[in-house]
């Protein structure tokens, strides 16, 4: 009886830990860039019950010979083990402001050990001087002309120093290349991540490596080949409707353990008022 308490629990907060995570998801709907996350349940690992006993054997001295006897797996639960993002190209938003930039996936090497393709990110330079990647192209300028993000992060060329522009009235070529009106000129420095599971996601769009390294440079790297489109954004890739209806599943889900639950508890004040009563 109390093994199905925490069996039931489990299943609650697994519900709940799914709900959180769609529900940010669709409030990130609109950011551009934002990678859609994918929740992963996975069960406890299972026990199997075995039942000690022993058997008699017809000798005159009446050996006992002790054995087990296999009663079957039994399963202790579930939780959420990851939430997955979902690094698929999102649909373009033509903004026709000049600061903005949009990534666009054209040929990235399938990764042999996941499956999955990889990915290009902006480089930018968080608070700390860290470098930290990101797929929102959401630029502005600062007071002093620097390239930023729109929480004031520095984009970084391919040599990892700041870009500063002399005005807005500046081209990015499809290569990434920035040109501006004063002949300035740098090139974005764009990462690619062969594997990008493997990082970590961070607030505010960004993402980091597990190690700390910096990833490969993409301008550089085989097979990888990817174009930068001006004054349009990448919009997120999150399904609005697809989140919905899975919202409402992991409710429905909650519900129903809530009402197991409820239901145990009926059976164990049963238990404790009536069948424990002596008459």
């Amino acid at each position: 009886m109390f093994r199905g308490f925490y069996t039931v629990a489990s299943g609650m907060l697994s519900q709940q830990r799914r709900t959180e995570m769609l529900t940010n998801n669709m409030a990130n709907a609109n950011t551009p860039g934002f990678k859609a996350d994918q929740s992963a349940l996975r069960a406890f690992p299972e026990i199997l019950l075995h039942r000690i006993d022993q058997e008699k054997v017809p000798t005159q001295n009446g050996l006992k010979l002790p054995f087990n006897q296999t009663v079957g797996p039994i399963n202790t639960g579930v939780y959420v083990q990851e939430a997955i993002p979902n690094f698929t190209q999102g649909a373009l938003q033509d903004t026709e402001q000049r600061t903005d930039l949009a990534l666009i996936d054209q040929e990235m090497p399938v990764n042999p050990e996941t499956g999955l393709r990889g990915s290009v990110f902006f480089t930018v330079q968080n608070q700390a001087g860290e470098m930290r990647y990101s797929r929102n192209g959401d630029f502005t300028l600062d007071g002093q002309g620097f390239l930023t993000t729109a929480s004031g992060y520095f984009v970084l060329d391919t040599a990892g120093n700041p870009i500063q522009l002399s005005s807005d009235q500046f081209q990015v070529l499809e290569n990434g290349v920035l040109q501006g009106a004063n002949g300035e000129t740098a090139q974005l420095g764009i990462g690619f991540a062969a594997n990008p599971h493997g990082l970590i996601k961070e607030g505010d769009g960004l993402y980091s490596t597990e190690n700390g390294n910096p990833l490969a440079n993409a301008h550089n790297q085989e097979g990888v080949q990817f174009s930068l489109q001006q004054g349009f954004l990448e919009r997120s890739n999150v399904d609005t409707s697809r989140t919905m209806t899975d919202m409402l599943t992991a409710y429905r889900a909650f519900e129903a353990n809530q009402k197991v639950l409820q239901a145990y508890d009926k059976s164990m004040e049963k238990a404790a008022n009536e069948v424990g009563r002596i008459g």
